[in-house]
């Protein structure tokens, strides 16, 4: 099993997403806040779950809900998150 981190990118990502949604609503934002942490729990036991993004070549994506996405790569001896972006974003996105 490998450990799954997540970047400060990331965590910046995930902190900006949920601030904004929190100023309209707290509990959503608290709620998808849990469901988007929660997605990459699995990880750790299955890194090749999800498949290899088209948006952005070399990590893998997983769709948490129909507006946010996790971009991710597997390294030797982690799952590393590098980043959490709305749906509609322009692709590739450079980090």
């Amino acid at each position: 099993m490998l450990p799954v981190f997540w970047t400060e990118a990331a965590d910046e990502d995930l902190a900006a997403i949920t601030d904004y949604i929190a100023e309209r609503n707290p509990a959503a934002a608290l709620k998808l806040w849990q469901v988007l942490k929660a997605s990459t729990v699995n990880l750790s036991g299955h890194p090749y779950l999800f498949q290899e993004s088209e948006r952005m070549p070399g990590y893998r994506e997983i769709v948490v809900h129909p507006n946010y996405l996790v971009f991710y790569r597997v390294l030797a001896d982690r799952v590393q998150i590098e980043m959490v972006a709305h749906a509609r974003r322009m692709y590739p996105l450079k980090k």
